[in-house]
């Protein structure tokens, strides 16, 4: 195992199209209503209709509530691995790296549920809110077709294959431009914390102040 190399942990995925729906709400404000949406109800058709929604995109809340909880975990993968490549002598590094790993997992393990878990009982309150006040039943009916469709079922599937394609020919093809500009950058910081520290490091601390005698 390569210590300077990120922990492998799972794969944090794009955001469902269940997310761009509060986008579209906001544009829907400026459009003139006609009708206060809060003034009735929402009918059984509607109600039904919203839970058909929350239904369909149900992987999308977990996946979404999967990745803000990895987040943090990715973070302290990479800086345990810089931590080990620098300070922990070769013939340890692989099995503090394991250590390391074990207790990422577990994290994983034990808050994943509880963050979907979670997701899932705000989602009527937030998202549903939103389809609720945003939407008429036409528009629901309309995005449950579409949730629906077998061809919409097949680009969310292959949506992370499409990404993967675009991010690897990505990465080829603008290598060159970054990477020089990455150690550039790097150099330029390191020699501005140096400059910053030595500094520091030079100037005399002042004299405590005298008390005031009276």
């Amino acid at each position: 195992m390569t210590p300077t190399r990120r922990l492998p942990l799972a794969r944090t995925v794009g955001l469902p199209l269940l997310l761009s729906l509060t986008a579209l709400a906001s544009h829907a404000q400026s459009t003139p209503a006609t009708a206060p949406a809060a003034a009735a109800a929402p009918s059984p058709a509607k109600k039904e209709l919203i839970q058909r929604v929350l239904k369909l995109q149900q992987g999308g809340i977990e996946r979404l509530a999967t990745a803000m909880t990895e987040e943090p975990a990715l973070l302290l993968a990479d800086r345990a691995s810089e931590i080990i490549a620098a300070k922990v002598p070769k013939d340890r590094q692989e099995t503090v790296a394991k250590e390391v790993q074990s207790e990422l997992q577990k994290y994983l393990k034990d808050t994943v549920p509880l963050v979907r878990r979670s997701a899932q009982q705000l989602a009527p309150a937030t998202i549903g809110a939103v389809l609720e006040s945003k939407f008429n039943e036409d528009e629901l009916r309309e995005i449950v077709a579409m949730l629906e469709s077998p061809a919409y079922g097949k680009y969310q599937q292959l949506s992370g294959e499409m990404q993967q394609s675009l991010q690897a020919k990505l990465v080829s093809d603008t290598r060159a431009t970054v990477e020089p500009r990455v150690q550039a950058l790097e150099k330029t910081l390191g020699e501005r914390l140096t400059a910053a520290t030595s500094a520091a490091a030079a100037t005399p601390a002042k004299p405590a102040a005298k008390p005031a005698t009276k």
